[in-house]
């Protein structure tokens, strides 16, 4: 089972050129802040352009069950009457996050610092992926988590009566954590203090100076100190969400692994955080060009044009970029298997605690396909076949991870032979349009019976 209901097992054929305009949905990291934000703040916000996937419309739930006001007006259209700092109400039922890795751990730390208990759980995937990572720091505030062993869902939030400023070093790279830690200090007396060694994508601090909090970030000998001035009032916002470059990348390298493709994928934010993917495809040779760049909401943006690039060439993607692209390594690795040479991955580790071992996913996905993997706890090696040389004809295990299937689905566009995942269900996670869009550019999806 899914997770989703029953399984969808799905087959990608080789395409024809790939063309046309890929509207990808809005951003899923931006949209969840949004709507936590505007929840903690006090009077209306509007957002327009929230990806409606299950994980932020669970989001939504959740701060429903906050007290929030949360309401659809149309496509994207939302509006959220909050409750202010510290507003939160208990809910009355236990809050289900599905697939939502982001999603419940930023909702555990904006509801761990107010006197409420809350009971969090979520699918098959979510409760096998450990919320250690999150406990331990907003227990610094005086929260306390009760879960199953190894810190694993379903677990009880009681959040803290008397919550105390922290100073927390993150000690992995993870824009989750660091988040978390940000969205409890909101309602904390005094300055709470997270430091970063590796800078990871920063929205959440670009979200709260917009929504009024006292925020400061300086690059010291620790390294990136962000300090926050706790109990603010924050003010609503209007949010124009930008598009997701995690699925713009779909489309994007499906575009320069199929012959005669010319893709453009518009109003794709590129915020230095979370370009890194972008970054590493030009240094292979991809034929991909910014156009029409310009800054809207904070955040920059431009259109992205993808064409089929069949010459390139394997690349050593560098460690301290694995924070700007971790959700993208899945799709990269299919890239690779279409260039030439080697493309190594490192300092990767983190890949093995998303929705599913990403590492693992993708390496026994890519040999039942014909390609050779190279694997290791903290990297990946991919050997490339070069252009049309992927022989295909495999089927890869999705491990209820949408990266997975969709980075499958893509493979198939431009192997020799037909590519399958056993389970498509769960890429409505975050992409619920994937099919129609991608067949509207030429690819062919295929669903089949279980």
């Amino acid at each position: 089972m899914s997770g989703h209901g029953d399984p969808i097992p799905m087959t990608s054929r080789k395409s024809g050129p790939l063309t046309g305009v890929a509207e990808v949905p809005g951003d899923k990291s931006i949209s969840h802040r949004a709507l936590i934000l505007g929840a903690m703040a006090v009077g209306e916000t509007r957002v327009t352009g929230l990806l409606e996937g299950e994980d932020v419309l669970g989001t939504a739930q959740a701060m429903r069950d906050f007290g929030a006001e949360v309401t659809r007006h149309g496509d994207g259209e939302w509006s959220i009457h909050g409750v202010g700092v510290g507003g939160f109400m208990e809910p009355e039922d236990v809050i289900d996050c599905g697939n939502a890795g982001t999603g419940v751990r930023l909702i555990m730390g904006c509801m761990a610092t107010s006197p409420i208990t809350v009971t969090f759980t979520g699918d098959a995937s979510l409760r096998s992926r450990p919320m250690g990572r999150i406990t331990d720091p907003i227990g610094l505030f005086g929260a306390a988590a009760y879960g199953r062993t190894g810190g694993r869902l379903p677990m009880t939030i009681v959040g803290a009566r008397d919550p105390m400023p922290v100073r927390y070093t993150v000690p992995m790279p993870s824009a989750q954590v660091k988040s978390a830690v940000l969205l409890a200090g909101l309602n904390v007396p005094g300055e709470t203090v997270v430091i970063e060694k590796e800078a990871t994508r920063d929205h959440t601090e670009r979200m709260l100076v917009g929504f009024g909090a006292d925020l400061t970030v300086e690059d010291g000998d620790e390294g990136r100190v962000i300090t926050l001035k706790g109990q603010p009032e924050l003010k609503p916002q209007t949010i124009a969400v930008p598009r997701d470059p995690s699925s713009a990348a779909f489309p994007v390298c499906a575009a320069l692994i199929t012959p005669g493709s010319d893709v453009l994928v518009p109003n794709i934010g590129l915020n230095p955080t979370r370009a890194g993917l972008f970054t590493t495809l030009r240094e292979m040779g991809a034929d991909l060009v910014y156009e029409n760049e310009r800054e809207e909401g904070g955040e920059p943006v431009a259109d992205l044009r993808a064409r089929f690039s069949p010459d390139m060439k394997g690349v050593r993607v560098p460690e301290e970029r694995a924070a700007s692209m971790i959700d993208e390594y899945p799709v990269l690795s299919v890239v690779a298997a279409f260039a030439q040479g080697k493309t190594e991955m490192v300092g990767v580790k983190e890949l093995r605690v998303k929705e599913s071992d990403r590492i693992d996913a993708m390496a026994r996905g890519l040999e039942a396909n014909g390609v050779t993997v190279e694997e290791g706890e903290d990297f990946m090696t991919v050997h490339g076949l070069g252009p049309e040389g992927v022989p295909g004809g495999g089927t890869a295990k999705a491990q209820l991870d949408h990266r997975i299937a969709m980075s499958f689905m893509v493979l198939g566009m431009a192997a020799q032979a037909p590519v399958s995942v056993d389970d498509g269900a769960p890429i409505a996670t975050s992409f619920p349009i994937f099919e129609p869009l991608m067949s509207g550019l030429g690819a062919q999806i295929e669903r089949s019976e279980a």
